[in-house]
């Protein structure tokens, strides 16, 4: 598993001890606003022990973010393989994040984002690299701006495992970076 270094944080795969923050995560009616569940403890325990061998095997995913400073796990930031963008191919890879709300506004998810996508391009060899939220979610899609990422307009989907429950949420805008045009702002 890929073990990343920046300035603030270290990127790492979860541990046992992960397990309250990532519940809370998961759970948060301001964290979980733009998704249309709320994972329960024993959902969030069987997600972390899923994405957690999957890193394993892989090498990489949503991997947690750990304070230098303190030790502290804050949320996650990965590279996970995508099978939802309608305009990508399967396995397309994606770059999320998710944080405790006492940590946003701080730039974490942009100093991971930088360090991840540096590994996906460099280490991976990846050509491109994309992330999507639901249309109105304007932190998210700040830090892709932030990050280099630009929209693809003909490429919004309405997400496939949004229930119909929840219209609001099934809109989806995509951001994409390619590698060349992350090594040119480099």
């Amino acid at each position: 598993m890929m073990r990343l270094e920046t300035e603030r944080l270290i990127i790492r795969n979860w541990e046992e001890r992960d397990r309250e923050l990532f519940h809370r995560i998961n759970s948060d009616d301001d964290v979980m606003k733009f998704f249309p569940f709320r994972r329960s403890r024993a959902e969030a325990e069987a997600f972390l022990d899923r994405i957690r061998a999957e890193n394993e095997a892989r090498g990489y995913g949503f991997a947690a973010l750990e304070l230098k400073e303190t030790g502290e796990c804050i949320g996650f930031a990965g590279l996970y393989p995508d099978n939802v963008a309608p305009s990508r191919p399967a396995g397309t890879v994606e770059i999320g994040w998710r944080l405790a709300p006492e940590y946003w506004g701080k730039g974490y998810v942009t100093e991971a984002a930088e360090a991840l996508l540096a590994f996906g391009f460099e280490e991976l060899g990846l050509k491109e690299i994309i992330s999507f939220a639901v249309w109105n979610n304007d932190r998210s899609t700040a830090v892709m701006r932030r990050i280099g990422m630009t929209r693809d307009l003909e490429a919004d989907f309405d997400h496939p495992r949004v229930p119909d429950t929840h219209p609001q949420l099934k809109r989806h805008v995509l951001y994409s970076l390619k590698r060349q045009d992350w090594a040119s702002r480099r």
